[in-house]
């Protein structure tokens, strides 16, 4: 039996392409989605792939969803989220609550029951998606550099608790990448070229840059690294000073 990889959000995106590597990795994929209909078109693609429809904010659902499934999944990957953009003064709190819903408390609720499940085994591997939104904010981004930060955390906690138990759990931040929430930001092609410029290594990444990152810190090889944040975004956190305005003598 190959080994099961949950893959939440599975339906397009960073999804998608997290969930057609793992398949290429020789994992039978669980493709869960909010919306069935994606999930299987994703599912169709990967040799011996399953959708499911998944409401991750939702305990009994994680819980009825796995416990379907015939052994512990192998790997778990918390990529669902949302973005629900504009200034802070003007947001409803019921946007600002349901970004930390689906991109903080699901990778409890997702992580946590499989995790008791991988226990008695002794060994698996959960990766969350985080952000460059981790480290540092930017305007107009709502509730969502809180609650990736709240992820960044919650992934070292959940490391130090359960890596004695045998199992791993890392993150990946992405940078710009051309795809899933940002997709509609880069259909602007004067922003696209813009920030393709800004990244250091003068392109915007692509949805298998961290689909790539996220097999890797599920392999063997990277068997020593546990609650660890991924940074994949060309250089763009590191590149603060870059972008600041230098006297010609200092360039």
């Amino acid at each position: 039996m190959h080994p099961i990889a949950l893959v939440t959000g599975g339906g397009g995106g960073l999804g998608a392409a997290i969930c057609e590597l793992a398949g290429r990795k020789g994992y039978q994929v669980v493709v869960a989605d909010q919306h069935l209909d994606t999930a299987r078109a994703v599912a169709a693609n990967i040799p011996g792939a399953r959708p499911e429809a998944l409401d991750v904010t939702r305990e009994a659902e994680v819980e009825a969803l796995l416990d379907r499934l015939e052994v512990a999944p192998a790997l778990v990957v918390n990529n669902a989220g949302i973005g629900r953009f504009g200034p802070l003064m003007d947001m409803p709190l019921e946007q600002f609550e349901s970004v930390l819903r689906v991109n903080l408390l699901s990778c409890f609720i997702v992580g946590r029951a499989c995790a008791r499940r991988m226990a008695p085994r002794g060994s698996g591997s959960i990766v969350n998606i985080t952000s460059i939104n981790s480290i540092t904010p930017g305007p107009g981004a709502g509730a969502y550099p809180a609650a990736q930060a709240g992820l960044a955390r919650m992934t070292e906690q959940m490391a130090i608790e359960w890596g004695p138990l045998g199992l791993r759990v890392n993150a990946v931040a992405p940078g710009f990448i051309d795809a899933g929430l940002s997709a509609p930001f880069f259909a602007n092609t004067s922003v696209r070229e813009m920030r393709g410029r800004a990244v250091p290594t003068r392109r915007l990444g692509l949805p298998m840059d961290i689909a790539q990152a996220v097999m890797f810190l599920a392999s063997d090889e990277a068997s020593y690294i546990n609650g660890h944040e991924l940074v994949v975004d060309g250089g763009v956190v590191s590149s603060l000073l870059a972008q600041l305005p230098r006297e010609p003598a200092q360039r």
